[in-house]
């Protein structure tokens, strides 16, 4: 069952491990609350990274047989990344963004190893803190934008709610997962102050509008819509006609809401300007999607690729496309292997939230925002979101500990 197992003697009845475990989960909802803070390329949840990850690999981490496949296929994502940096070595940017994807890769992974065991009661406190750190960040991006506090640039930029990230675009995805959390427990009735998780699903939907990120706003409908979905064929019949109804209320406050924010100042305006399909930025031969058909032929007669962080070199702009940037940053095999690190996890994520396991719940809840991610890598770069890496060890760990449940009977 397990391929990995760091050695922990007995040492269950010393107090001292007791208070090291203690140390360990307070580390980990540190870390895992710090993903809000991205202001800079470091920032707190990188200097809790390293103290949590060692101090749970000394407790003991396990790899467990269910998540083998991501762990291989993220080594050679990063691999081929690494091998692709090669021959530009001395150039310090590609250097280091390729030191912070393998990085990156670490804590996904630890996060995998970390989720597979006490999965239950350990993803529902992550996702408990990560609502926690999703209000706090649009609370201030709320508050940015009306100019309620901080100043002009402190919390909003380029006119649109930023919160604590240096993009409305990933400002405004980053909320989703909380949204998500909060919607589940109130479809479901698990939610003990509904009132107060009414309040917190209003102000992270405020805030997801706010960034005025298309791709946060249609992604945030799909993946919401995909949930809804899943938790009403999965639930009993009982159920399902409280789920029809909330989600009814919910859509009609919405609705009420996004009436209401348009009559705020210059809201209406931001929103016409935003919707459109395509932005000045995204036409013409030089721009983002003309240089993406010319980089796609240039690839294909590339087997390596062009190099980690030099597809600006050549069209002076990110590729804004997951998928071509790691068949840019690592040639074939690192994009052959970012496409079927997502189509794995997608049919995992899938299995997850429709099979009756004890880990359906979690997975109707963390994949579909993942999901968001794997639909947004289209248009955007996400291979340096943080949070994006929790939510892969997130849904692995918990395919991890279904693969031990349907062996062993033990959740």
């Amino acid at each position: 069952m397990a391929t990995f197992v760091l050695p922990r003697r007995d040492l269950a009845a010393v107090p001292v491990l007791s208070l090291l475990r203690g140390l360990g989960h307070a580390l980990m909802a540190a870390f895992i609350f710090f993903a809000c803070f991205a202001f800079s390329d470091t920032s707190p949840y990188d200097i809790v990274a390293i103290p949590t990850i060692v101090l749970w690999v000394l407790l003991g981490v396990r790899l467990h047989r269910g998540a083998v496949p991501v762990v291989l296929v993220l080594l050679v994502f990063v691999g081929a990344t690494v091998v692709a940096l090669m021959p530009y070595l001395d150039e310090d940017l590609s250097a280091i963004w390729t030191v912070q994807l393998c990085y990156l890769a670490i804590t996904g992974i630890f996060f995998t190893l970390f989720f597979s065991d006490g999965t239950d009661r350990r993803v529902e406190a992550a996702l408990k803190v990560y609502t926690a750190s999703t209000l706090l960040s649009a609370v201030l991006g709320i508050g940015g934008y009306l100019e309620l506090i901080g100043n002009e640039d402190l919390f909003a930029k380029y006119g649109r709610a930023a919160g604590t990230f240096q993009d409305p675009n990933v400002f405004g995805s980053f909320l989703t997962l909380g949204a998500l959390y909060l919607m589940h427990n109130l479809l479901t009735g698990r939610a003990r102050r509904p009132l107060l998780s009414g309040l917190g699903l209003g102000i992270l939907l405020a805030g997801v509008f706010l960034s005025f990120s298309r791709g946060s706003w249609g992604g945030t409908l799909v993946v919401a819509g995909l949930m809804v979905l899943m938790v009403y064929r999965t639930s009993a019949p009982r159920l399902r006609r409280r789920i029809v109804l909330l989600a009814a209320l919910t859509a009609g406050f919405g609705a009420v809401a996004l009436v209401g924010l348009l009559s705020v100042g210059t809201v209406g305006e931001t929103f016409a300007k935003r919707a459109a399909v395509t932005q000045d930025y995204d036409e013409g031969e030089t721009g983002r999607f003309g240089n993406q058909i010319r980089g796609i032929g240039m690839l294909i007669e590339d087997p390596l690729g062009m190099g980690p962080l030099r597809w600006r070199r050549t069209f002076n702009l990110e590729p804004h496309n997951s998928y071509i940037g790691a068949f840019s940053n690592g040639g074939w095999v690192g994009g052959v292997a970012f496409v079927f690190l997502v189509l794995m996890t997608s049919r995992v994520g899938f299995r997850l939230m429709s099979q009756d396991t004890p880990y359906r719940r979690h997975a109707q809840i963390v994949f579909p925002a993942l999901l968001m991610f794997f639909l947004q890598a289209m248009q955007i770069d996400i291979e340096k979101w943080r949070h994006v890496y929790m939510m892969l060890g997130i849904v692995w760990g918990l395919e991890a500990a279904r693969v031990r449940w349907l062996a062993t009977g033990e959740a």
